[in-house]
């Protein structure tokens, strides 16, 4: 009896070890073919703004690279948690992944219930770029300097308005760190992405915005919006003539936006691999390197492991913001 078992346990053994040997054959072929149809990114929020705008601008090469199309879809919705979620929750096969960004590492402290971890449930892949986030106001207001600004909204009964791209988004959460500083009223008004917010600054239903430069710089140049201050440490390159906000009476106020790329967790490292490279690629590229520089954005090529640590202390460092400022989900 015992010699049968013996052989019976032998033999399911030896299945087992076939059976793995088969899935680990199948899984090498699969990452060695891959990809062999279309990549989609999904963006969370409306076309037009800086998440979608650097989305587009990284996924051309990125096809151009890997043999396939890169195609983004818009996927708007709760501060790009419709989005983050879709990807969570899709096949880790490397066709689906996510523009993930700052607001992300913010939703964490800002939203009680996700649908997703976005440490835990979404893989990094590596860092597109970083841009300073821009004061802007309607040419119609009496605002030329953040002193003016701060004036008008003592002297206005309502206080100020300012927009955003979502609750929780760093346009937002810079507007509540100078609403912290400068202990002034200012009501946030959330729009689902920046292209609805500055359409309505632009026709003055709303008062201002902290805006992503990509998104901004072309009613600045066109002088539909005015540039009050940068948020960044540094004065931009392209606005030489803006002061940054802790040079306007605001020490240490620095806030940039970043952009990055990921999958969904337990995606194969192999597919990992071939992604980052596709995007790093993508950003020694020359004409890429020309568009972002005339977005006011810094590429930022690196490994997954770098983007993975700088997004576990964006997640510390907004936690603190958000407590403090008391900000919430709208």
């Amino acid at each position: 009896m015992s010699l049968y078992f013996e052989k019976r346990r032998g033999f399911l053994v030896l299945l087992t070890a076939l059976a793995c040997c088969a899935v680990g054959v199948a899984n090498a072929q699969t990452n060695a073919s891959w990809p062999d149809k279309p990549i989609k990114i999904i963006v969370g929020y409306s076309a037009g703004g800086a998440t979608d705008i650097l989305a587009r601008l990284v996924a051309v090469k990125m096809g151009n690279t890997l043999g396939q199309s890169v195609i983004v879809e818009n996927k708007p919705g709760a501060n790009s948690n419709v989005g983050a979620e879709i990807v969570a929750r899709s096949p880790a096969d490397g066709y689906t992944l996510y523009a993930f960004s700052i607001a992300n590492t913010i939703n964490m402290s800002l939203y009680p219930k996700l649908g997703y971890d976005a440490l835990k449930d979404l893989e990094p892949i590596g860092m597109i770029a970083k841009i300073p986030n821009i004061l802007v106001v309607n040419p119609n207001l009496p605002i030329k300097t953040v002193a003016d600004y701060v004036r008008y909204a003592k002297e206005s009964k309502d206080g100020v308005t300012f927009a955003s791209s979502g609750s929780g988004s760093s346009i937002h959460l810079s507007g509540e760190m100078f609403k912290m500083q400068s202990k002034i009223q200012m009501l946030h008004i959330p729009y689902k992405g920046s292209a609805p917010a500055v359409t309505d600054l632009l026709g003055g239903q709303v008062d201002s915005m902290f805006d992503n430069a990509p998104s901004a710089m072309p009613h600045i140049q066109s002088s539909k919006l005015r540039a009050v201050g940068i948020t960044s440490a540094q004065r931009s390159p392209l606005l030489p003539e803006v002061p940054t906000l802790a040079e306007s009476g605001y020490p240490n106020f620095d806030v940039q936006s970043w952009f990055a790329l990921a999958a969904p967790a337990g995606t194969p490292k192999p597919i990992i691999e071939k992604l980052n490279a596709a995007l790093n690629k993508a950003l020694t590229a020359p004409d890429v390197r020309q568009r972002l520089q005339e977005l006011g954005a810094t590429p930022e090529p690196g490994s997954p492991e770098k983007m993975r640590d700088f997004a576990t202390a964006e997640v510390k460092r907004w936690r603190e913001v958000v407590k403090a400022s008391g900000a919430k989900a709208e």
